[in-house]
C-alpha cells in the first residue's frame, strides 16, 4: 500500500501510497455501507444504497452485532470487501510522487489552530482533498512543541467516528493521535487508497507526528487494509488488527517486521483464521500478541483497546522509541501477572499458558520475565494444555464440517442451476437447522463453534447477495437475503437488502413484508427511518398508503 522507506533513523520516506491501488487477495462482495453512505454500485447514480451490516442485530443466545465479512468457503478465510491481488502500477500510477512521511510537522499557521484537543472531531475536511474526512482525537496535552505517535484506523463501513472513540481513553491515558477515515470502506482498492493517502498527507501538514511511531488500525475489512500498509510500506511501527488477519508468511518479516496487536471476538468465524496468523508470526519472529475478547465480529472493546495501545508503548520502549518509564512497565507487568493468574484459577489452563508466554515476550528486555518463562514451561508440560489444543483445532475442524455443504449449496445456487429451486430450499432446512442447533445448544465449548459457523454462513450469503445487485441481478439477490434471513430471522442487515432486492425486482408486497419485519427488529428506528427515506429503490413506494403506514408518516415522498 505504502510506498515509503524507514531511513536509519525511522523517518519515512517516499510516495505514501504507490503499490496499494490494485484488488488484493481475497475474493468477496464489497460490505453495506453505513446509513446515508452511498455504496461504490450508488454513488451519484440513484442506485440501492443498501442497508449496513452494523445497523443489525445478530441472533442467538446473546444479541450481536452482525458481522461484516464474508466466508467465501470452507477452506478460505473470511473476508469482506472485494481483496485480489494488489496491482502495483494502478497504485504508483494513482499516488506516485506524493510525499508525506518525513515533513517537518505543521506550520505556525491556522491549520494548527483550528483542531480542538481533548474532544473527538467526527469529521476533520482534508484541505487538499474536501471529499475525504475523517474523525480525528488529540490527546488534551497535545501540543506542536513535541512529535506524538499516531494510529489511523480503518473500518469497512467507513465510519471513522467508532474506532476512534474505543480507543479515546487509552490514547489519552498514552498520548496518541487517533485518526479514523470517513471514506475508506470495503470494496474498490482505489477508493480506499485515496482515503489512506488523504488522512496520513493532510494529519502530516496539520500536526506534529512521530513517523518511528505510525500505526495503522482495522476492523475486519479495515484490518486487511492496516495490514496491507504495513506489509508493503515498510513505515508502520506496527498494526492493530480487529477480527481479520493476513498471511505473514507471503512476505520477508526480516526486510522490515512490524509488531503485530490482534483482537478476535471468541464467537467470530475468523476466529481460525485469527489464531493461525498467530502462530505464523511466532515462526516469523514478529512481535505479537493476540487478545480473545468475548464477543462476535466487531471492533474490540474499549479495555482491549487500552491493552493494545500499552502494548506499542511497552514495544516502543524496547526499540528505543519511547523513553523507558519504570513505573508503567511494572503497572503492566502486574496486569500480565493477574490476567494469567485468573485464567489458570479458572481452570483454563491451556488459556493460561498461552498468557504466560505471551507476557513473558513482552516483558523479554524490559522486566523480569523468569517467572513468566517459568509458569509457562511448566505448564506446557501439563496434559491440560496438549488437550486444550487438540480440542482448538477439532472446533475449527467442526466449524469447518458444519459449514461445508451449505456453502457449497450457496455457492451452486449462484450458477443458476436448473434445480435451484430444489437447492434453495435445501440450503435453506439447512441453515434453519443449525440456527435451532445454536438456540438449544447450551454446552459452551460446542456454542461458540455453531455460532462461528453460523454468523460465516449469514455474511457468505449477504456478500454473495450484493455481488447480484451489482450485477443487477435482483431475482438471485433476492435468494441470497432470503436465506440470509433463515440464518438469522433477527437480522436488519439481511431484511433490509431483501427489501431493496425485492423492491428493485418489482415485489410490492414483498418488500413491504420484508421493511415490515425488518424496522421490528431495528434497533435504531430513527436511523432505519432515515436510511429507508434515501433509498432510491423504494422511491415509487413512498407515496403509497400501505408504505406510510408501517413507518407512521415519517417516510418523505
Amino acid at each position: 500500500m505504502i510506498d515509503g522507506r524507514f531511513d536509519h533513523v525511522g523517518k519515512i520516506k517516499g510516495p505514501i501510497l504507490r503499490g496499494l491501488a490494485g484488488p488484493a487477495s481475497y475474493n468477496a462482495a464489497a460490505l453495506p455501507l453505513p446509513l446515508g453512505t452511498p455504496s461504490t454500485f450508488a454513488a451519484g447514480q440513484g442506485r440501492s444504497r443498501r442497508l449496513p451490516e452494523h445497523a443489525l442485530a445478530f441472533s442467538g443466545k446473546n444479541r450481536q452485532q452482525a458481522p461484516a465479512a464474508a466466508r467465501p468457503s470452507s477452506s478460505r478465510c473470511v473476508y469482506s470487501g472485494s481483496m485480489r491481488k494488489p496491482a502495483p502500477n494502478l497504485f504508483a500510477a494513482l499516488l506516485l510522487g506524493v510525499p508525506v512521511f518525513g515533513w517537518q510537522g505543521p506550520s505556525a499557521g491556522e491549520n494548527s489552530r483550528v483542531l480542538q484537543a481533548g474532544v473527538i472531531l467526527p469529521r476533520v475536511v482534508a484541505l487538499a482533498k474536501p471529499e475525504q474526512s475523517y474523525a480525528l482525537y488529540m490527546p488534551s496535552a497535545y501540543s506542536s512543541d513535541k512529535r506524538w505517535p499516531i494510529v489511523y484506523a480503518f473500518d469497512p463501513g467507513a465510519r471513522g467516528s467508532v474506532p476512534v472513540e474505543l480507543m479515546k481513553e487509552a490514547a489519552e491515558r498514552h498520548g496518541y493521535i487517533l485518526v479514523g477515515s470517513n471514506n475508506s470502506r470495503n470494496g474498490s482498492w482505489k477508493i480506499e487508497a485515496q482515503a489512506a493517502e488523504a488522512i496520513v498527507k493532510d494529519t502530516h501538514a496539520r500536526l506534529s507526528i512521530d513517523d518511528r511511531r505510525v500505526y495503522f488500525a482495522g476492523f475486519s475489512g479495515g484490518a486487511r487494509v492496516a495490514a496491507q500498509i504495513a506489509q508493503v510500506c515498510k513505515c508502520a511501527a506496527g498494526v492493530l488488527l480487529n477480527g481479520a488477519g493476513f498471511h505473514p508468511m507471503a512476505f520477508d518479516s526480516k526486510d522490515a517486521p512490524f509488531l503485530v496487536f490482534a483482537a478476535v471476538g471468541t464467537y467470530d468465524f475468523n476466529y481460525p483464521e485469527l489464531v493461525r496468523t498467530d502462530e505464523e508470526l511466532e515462526k516469523l519472529g514478529y512481535a505479537h500478541f493476540l487478545r480473545p475478547f468475548e464477543g462476535p465480529h466487531q471492533w474490540a472493546p474499549a479495555d482491549t483497546m487500552e491493552e493494545g495501545l500499552a502494548w506499542f508503548r511497552l514495544q516502543a520502549m524496547k526499540g528505543g522509541r519511547e523513553g523507558r518509564d519504570d513505573s508503567f512497565i511494572a503497572s503492566e507487568a502486574a496486569k500480565e501477572t493477574d490476567r494469567a493468574r485468573a485464567l489458570e484459577q479458572s481452570g483454563d489452563i491451556y488459556a493460561a499458558w498461552k498468557e504466560y508466554r505471551q507476557a513473558a515476550q513482552l516483558l523479554a528486555g524490559l522486566a523480569d520475565d523468569a517467572a513468566f518463562r517459568a509458569r509457562a514451561k511448566a505448564l506446557e508440560r501439563d496434559k491440560a494444555v496438549r488437550d486444550g489444543a487438540k480440542r482448538e483445532k477439532q472446533e475449527f475442524e467442526e466449524q469447518e464440517d458444519l459449514s461445508r455443504e451449505i456453502s457449497a449449496g450457496l455457492f451452486e445456487l449462484q450458477q443458476n442451476p436448473l434445480n435451484r429451486v430444489g437447492i434453495h430450499n435445501t440450503v435453506e432446512k439447512q441453515l434453519a437447522a443449525l440456527r435451532s442447533r445454536a438456540e438449544h445448544e447450551k454446552r459452551e465449548e460446542k456454542l461458540r463453534v455453531v455460532r462461528r459457523a453460523l454468523a460465516g454462513l449469514l455474511v457468505q450469503a449477504m456478500e454473495m447477495g450484493n455481488e447480484r445487485l451489482d450485477q443487477k441481478d435482483a431475482s438471485r439477490a433476492k435468494d441470497c437475503f432470503e436465506l440470509a434471513s433463515v440464518a438469522d430471522p433477527d437480522s436488519t442487515w439481511a431484511l433490509g437488502n431483501l427489501a431493496v432486492a425485492r423492491a428493485i425486482d418489482g415485489d410490492r408486497k414483498g418488500t413491504l413484508d420484508a421493511l415490515r419485519r425488518a424496522k421490528s427488529k431495528t434497533k435504531d428506528p430513527v436511523r432505519f427511518t432515515e436510511w429507508v427515506n434515501q433509498e432510491p429503490a423504494f422511491a415509487k413506494l413512498r407515496g403509497i398508503p400501505e408504505f406510510r403506514a408501517i413507518f407512521g408518516g415519517s417516510t418523505q415522498h
